[in-house]
């Protein structure tokens, strides 16, 4: 039996069986009859049938929704509330882009060859879907793995994270109230072993991971010949602050994108760049507003920091933070852990690049400034690793804008914004060792379906 305990006090929330090899094979040979006989495809206007009821239901479930995301994945009450929301935002989506899942005409006749013909593509569900999903996003990861494939008419087998199934399970069983048919959404709670044997299965056509780099370029060099994927890993999110960044927005910006959930999302802000003359003035009252943070439960309402999910995930950040305090870094807020399951809100002053907090994601709540005086250098630094997901840079002027969007090696870059912003519908995924490929809703929706070109031959053309 799987134990699913809260991340801030450890108690027991519920306990649901875990499934072996035997469950894997029978979810995989479900969902691959549904796909082999296209008598079973749900028509697209049955999805969107299916996927606005699935809207309406979730209006009905926000509270009870957020609070089993807040219990159990430890992101405070108000930001699991705005996660529920973007999740019914997402399928609303969802369902409007099945419409777009469209081919075009081929121009022929513009060769001999190719007279009395006529040519064109259409789009088709790639096949069995199957999805790993992550921690962070208890429900709002789930729309983006699951009601994706289902729009785009495959069958999808998810594998959520085991700290925080409750939200997935709570999300398919709304979708089977809106009239899913049986096995075209599949839940397998399991280990990573058991995992291994869903995903790298020749049934599989596409495989969508959200977690570690370390397990996602594992499992894609175990692939099934053919199997299409979409890598989501993390960052170590980079800002370029210039002089005449605007501190009024640039603070709370920072504030916000560096320790919303704790820090524990992948584009959370990490590392920040200070035009030397404004350095000190930007750590100081940053650190200022960061020592007022609230943390603590995530299910009370005024709580502004929550847990981290794992209590050995406090063990690492401390043990980071310290190396860093040690090696030189000052410390300017936080740096102690308040329990076994919350560490302080912390911000460090130009730590040295070589240690853990400026190398590495730290997936925590501590954010590192660094002073420059050479912005060129700066940028140089913020790309020197090997993670390049989402970036910003704060300032007023356009061409000093233009330049660092240039230069900054990542796939999004914010001007005047955290690096952390994301709607669901925009393109979301890292590049280099952060990633493969891109997510978004109607992205995703994209990368599931195939093309077929159809040529027809007449006389009469």
């Amino acid at each position: 039996m799987l134990k699913i305990t809260s991340p801030y006090n450890l108690s027991l929330i519920k306990e649901i069986p875990l499934v072996g090899k035997k469950e894997v094979e029978s979810a995989l040979s479900t969902a691959y009859s549904l796909f082999q006989d296209q008598s079973k495809w749900i028509p697209p206007f049955e999805r969107i049938a299916i996927l606005e009821k699935t809207a309406d239901i979730l209006k009905t479930k926000i509270e009870e929704l957020t609070k089993t995301a807040a219990h159990e994945g430890g992101k405070p009450y108000i930001d699991s509330k705005v996660e529920v929301l973007r999740a019914i935002n997402g399928v609303k989506i969802a369902a409007e882009q099945i419409a777009q899942l469209k081919g075009e005409q081929i121009p022929l006749g513009l060769t001999k060859a190719s007279v009395n013909r006529i040519a064109f593509t259409k789009r088709e569900p790639i096949g069995v879907v199957a999805s790993v999903s992550a921690f962070n996003h208890p429900i709002n990861l789930i729309v983006h793995q699951v009601v994706t494939a289902i729009a785009a008419g495959c069958p999808v087998i998810i594998k959520p994270a085991l700290t925080t199934p409750l939200s997935c399970l709570a999300l398919i069983d709304i979708l089977k109230q809106a009239g899913l048919p049986d096995g075209w959404c599949q839940v397998i709670i399991c280990e990573n072993e058991i995992a291994e044997l869903l995903v790298t299965d020749k049934r599989v056509n596409y495989f969508s991971f959200i977690g570690s780099s370390k397990v996602g370029w594992y499992l894609k060099s175990k692939l099934a010949p053919g199997t299409r994927c979409a890598l989501e890993h993390g960052g170590a999110a980079p800002v370029i602050v210039e002089k005449d960044a605007d501190l009024k927005e640039l603070l709370p910006a920072l504030l916000k994108g560096g320790f919303y959930h704790a820090g524990q999302v992948c584009v959370s802000v990490q590392r920040v760049f200070v035009q030397e003359s404004v350095c000190d003035d930007v750590a100081n009252k940053l650190a200022e507003m960061v020592k007022k943070l609230i943390v603590g439960d995530p299910l009370d309402e005024k709580t502004e920091v929550g847990p981290l999910i794992l209590p050995r995930e406090v063990d690492r950040v401390e043990e980071w933070v310290n190396e860093a305090v040690s090696a030189g870094a000052k410390l300017l807020c936080g740096g102690k852990r308040i329990s076994n399951t919350c560490y302080e809100p912390t911000v460090l002053l130009n730590p040295p690049l070589n240690v853990n907090v400026s190398t590495l994601e730290i997936f925590g709540p501590v954010v590192c400034i660094y002073s420059y005086s050479n912005r060129d250098k700066a940028i140089e630094i913020a790309n020197s690793l090997d993670v390049h997901f989402q970036a910003s840079v704060f300032t007023k002027n356009i061409d000093t804008a233009l330049h660092c969007t240039n230069k900054l090696n990542a796939t999004a870059v914010m001007v005047n914004d955290h690096t952390a912003f994301r709607v669901d519908w925009m393109p979301f995924g890292g590049r280099d060792a952060s990633g493969f490929g891109l997510g978004g809703i109607q992205y995703s929706m994209h990368e599931m379906t195939r093309e077929k070109l159809i040529v027809i031959k007449s006389s009469v053309l």
